[in-house]
C-alpha cells in the first residue's frame, strides 16, 4: 500500500520523488513476460521502457487496452529494486521502468541518476543513444 499511496501524494502535488522511487524499489510488482520469457517492453522517445504492474487488476487493464484481456499472460514478480538496478542495466539501452501504464495513475521510472545506476543512466553521459 504505501507504493500507492505515494504514487497518489504525486498526483495531488504533495508528493517526494526520492520517496516514492523508495517505495517503488521496496514494492513487489508483476512484469509480463513476451518472447523467450523476457520481460514485456515498449520504447517511446527513445526510451525501452519495462512494463510493470501493482496488482493482477492493474496487468488486465493493460491486456484489455491492448484487446488481449482473453489471452492468458504469463508474469515473473520483481522487487522493485531488482527492475531497476539489474533488468534495466541489461538492456542495452536507455531503458526504465512504465508502471501501471494502463490505469488511472500510471508512472514512468525514467533511466535518470537516483533512479537508475550511474552507468546507465542517460543524464550521466555513459549511455549510448544511437
Amino acid at each position: 500500500m504505501v507504493l500507492a499511496e505515494r504514487i497518489s501524494a504525486i498526483y495531488h502535488g504533495s508528493g517526494d520523488g526520492n520517496a516514492l522511487v523508495e517505495a517503488f524499489r521496496q514494492s513487489v510488482v508483476l512484469v509480463p513476460l513476451g518472447d523467450a520469457d523476457l520481460p514485456l517492453s515498449g520504447t517511446w522517445g527513445g526510451i525501452r521502457w519495462i512494463y510493470a504492474f501493482s496488482s493482477e487488476a492493474e496487468l488486465a487493464a493493460f491486456a484489455a487496452a491492448r484487446g488481449e484481456a482473453d489471452r492468458s499472460w504469463d508474469y515473473a514478480t520483481f522487487r522493485g529494486w531488482r527492475l531497476l538496478d539489474v533488468v534495466v542495466a541489461e538492456v542495452g539501452g536507455p531503458a526504465g521502468v512504465a508502471l501501471d501504464v494502463a490505469g488511472p495513475r500510471p508512472m514512468m521510472f525514467p533511466p535518470v541518476t537516483g533512479i537508475v545506476p550511474a552507468p546507465v543512466a542517460v543524464d550521466a553521459g555513459a549511455v549510448s543513444h544511437g
